[in-house]
């Protein structure tokens, strides 16, 4: 057998390269913040960027320092300001732009604290075209501007009369966040996590006032529908425990986890902790040995603890992997079980109503779980019978050779379109290592009031569930991005709704963990013989055209089969534009579906005509009052 050709590359000391902490923080930003994105999701880096300064004043505030902090977004600027103890002034810069330089070391003055490792404020620097820091502590103030981690203004100290405390506003760099942009949504969704968590503390964003006075309780009241509730919520609190519960009317579970004030959104040891001891709690209450997932079955419930020195499974701390609650404390299982073994227990023998809501809900989970099973059962043969991935799915090459890491899994995506041309479009000009295509065919059933017995019965929603593989859960959930995209005409709408009716009826939890986004595609693309723009709106068509001093040609596009794929390769790679569907806090998801999706009322009527928009360049005003005439038939 001939050698393995052999790379040529000299390797000396020349290739050997030290790199100062901006430069390995700009270089590697992954390894500090998680992945990068433009500020669609949640967990996007500008959020971790804004996390990591919030998690400082927290820990001011724990340890009783400073009650109320004020935060500012303004476009893509924050300010956040606490009244805590403020940084030491002769260790301003170096907190900011020394790798190991903080106060977190000290395990006596932060012993329970979100962030130990001093790199959370650098890393916010690093990334940032613009960075300033100020502290006042006792009569004097010290500020310090940088640009993407170099200090660029060193201000000497200087005498003043504000309050002690910490004031950061920093401004991501969009040459490594791309074409991103702040949602006052998921802002507002973090806030008041720090809220729930820390009973007390006042936050002002934007001039609105969030606060908690009961943590966990607050949380699930605000985060669920008290009328779509099976029984009044349980809150437990203990020594660096709190937890609260309830079952809902929904499919799936619903967790929401804490640690050491940190929302850890992928779970960790401390929430299999919880779900295993729940379930022993139940089944030694009953004396029966029920199905751990029929005691699941819609619950609803939120944990936080506070532990030692906690263990991360990545530098964003969404994910908890210590074992114990201290270094030579008790295991986090025996801790939690420990604590839900008694006070849940006690709750349930002094609460008998609540506990025989609690056995009927097991009970009817029960009966569903064995209605569904035969069906089931002949659904997903009819499923590997169908060929899914050849059928249905064009899928993406880190699934399908099963080669690609965690990072590469979480920049998958899967287009959900309808019709040949459409999804023809997108698999010529897709990312065959990242992005996956799903073909519908013809108009979704409308979900709307139907039990899950009809996903399995619908061929085309049956197929859907397991391209995604979220048949029982969002735990090994195939594509991190699920984009609906359909075309921006009236047919097209409707089947977005019809999709949207099937995620929030079925699977909420994708909606809920920023999964789910709408395709924003270009109505119009605008040229002459040398430029070209593609435009999102009336009013970029019309800034387009003055550009091209009206010498233009314009095209409407009418459907995702009329962009050629050589076009749509730009709309679905580096400048994509998606929106994310969004679940507010107070969302009932009820409500949602039976305003929009149940018998017309006088109501949806209104609003489809009040918010009937017309494009004046198509019809003139004649058509326009025929239209309108028509629409008012329509919704009667």
């Amino acid at each position: 057998m001939d050698n393995p050709k052999v790379d040529n590359v000299v390797y000396n000391e020349d290739n050997i390269r030290s790199l100062d902490w901006r430069e390995h923080i700009r270089l590697r930003p992954g390894m500090y913040i998680g992945k990068l994105g433009d500020g669609t999701a949640a967990d996007d880096g500008i959020y971790i960027l804004m996390k990591e300064i919030f998690d400082n004043t927290i820990d001011e505030y724990v340890m009783g320092h400073g009650k109320s902090v004020e935060i500012i977004q303004k476009d893509s600027e924050i300010s956040i300001r606490d009244y805590g103890r403020g940084i030491p002034l002769g260790k301003v810069i170096d907190c900011v732009s020394q790798i190991n330089t903080g106060g977190k070391y000290d395990s006596k003055a932060f012993k329970k604290s979100v962030g130990l490792n001093g790199v959370g404020t650098k890393a916010v620097n690093a990334l940032s075209d613009y960075f300033k820091v100020q502290s006042v502590r006792d009569g004097q103030k010290k500020v310090a501007e940088f640009n993407k981690g170099i200090l660029v203004n060193d201000l000497p100290l200087e005498s003043t009369t504000e309050q002690n405390g910490t004031l950061v506003t920093f401004r991501p760099d969009d040459s490594v966040f791309k074409h991103y942009r702040f949602f006052p949504e998921f802002i507002d969704a973090q806030l008041w996590n720090y809220a729930y968590l820390n009973t007390g503390l006042k936050i002002n964003y934007n001039g609105k006032i969030i606060q908690s006075k009961n943590g966990l309780l607050d949380l699930l009241q605000r985060r669920t529908n008290v009328e779509e509730l099976r029984y009044p919520i349980i809150h437990l609190r203990g020594e660096d425990i709190e937890i609260a519960v309830t079952h809902g009317q929904q499919y799936g579970e619903m967790y929401y986890s804490f640690v050491n004030g940190q929302n850890t959104t992928q779970g960790g040891t401390h929430l299999n902790a919880f779900k295993e001891a729940y379930v022993k709690v139940i089944r030694d209450h009953f004396k029966k040995t029920f199905d751990a997932r029929d005691i699941r079955a819609s619950i609803v419930a939120a944990l936080s603890v506070r532990i030692e020195e906690p263990v991360f499974e990545s530098q964003t701390k969404t994910k908890l992997g210590s074992a114990t609650i201290a270094p030579d404390g008790p295991s986090m299982k025996s801790f939690i079980e420990g604590f839900l073994s008694k006070e849940l227990d006690n709750f349930l023998h002094k609460n008998p109503e609540i506990t025989k809501e609690i056995e009927k809900r097991i009970l009817q989970s029960e009966r569903e779980r064995k209605e569904i099973a035969d069906v089931k059962k002949i659904a997903n043969e009819r499923a590997k019978k169908a060929n899914l991935h050849n059928k249905k799915l064009r899928d993406c090459r880190y699934h399908l050779n099963e080669k690609g890491t965690e990072e590469q899994k979480l920049a998958t995506t899967i287009f959900i379109t309808e019709g040949d041309s459409a999804s023809g479009s997108i698999t010529k000009s897709r990312n065959v290592d990242a992005q996956a295509v799903f073909s519908l065919r013809g108009k979704p059933l409308n979900c709307y009031g139907l039990t899950k017995k009809i996903v399995y019965q619908n061929e085309e929603l049956n197929l859907l569930q397991h391209a995604l593989n979220i048949e029982d859960g969002l735990d090994d959930l195939r594509y991190h991005r699920v984009v609906i995209a359909t075309d921006a005409d009236v047919d097209g709408m409707h089947i977005r709704l019809l999709l949207l009716t099937f995620f929030l009826q079925f699977f909420p939890d994708l909606v809920r963990y920023g999964h789910l986004f709408i395709l924003d595609t270009p109505l119009f693309r605008v040229r002459d013989k040398k430029t070209t723009f593609y435009c999102y709106s009336e009013k970029e068509k019309q800034d387009a055209m003055k550009k091209l001093r009206g010498k233009a040609e314009v095209t409407r596009f009418k459907g995702l089969g009329e962009i050629s794929p050589s076009e749509f390769g730009g709309f679905i790679g580096e400048n994509i534009r998606l929106e994310p569907v969004i679940m507010l806090q107070d969302t009932s998801i009820e409500k949602i579906l039976s305003y929009y999706m149940g018998k017309n009322t006088p109501e949806r009527q209104e609003f489809i005509i009040d918010n009937l928009r017309i494009e004046k360049d198509i019809i003139d005003e004649p058509e326009e009052s025929e239209l309108i005439e028509e629409v008012e038939e329509l919704v009667a």
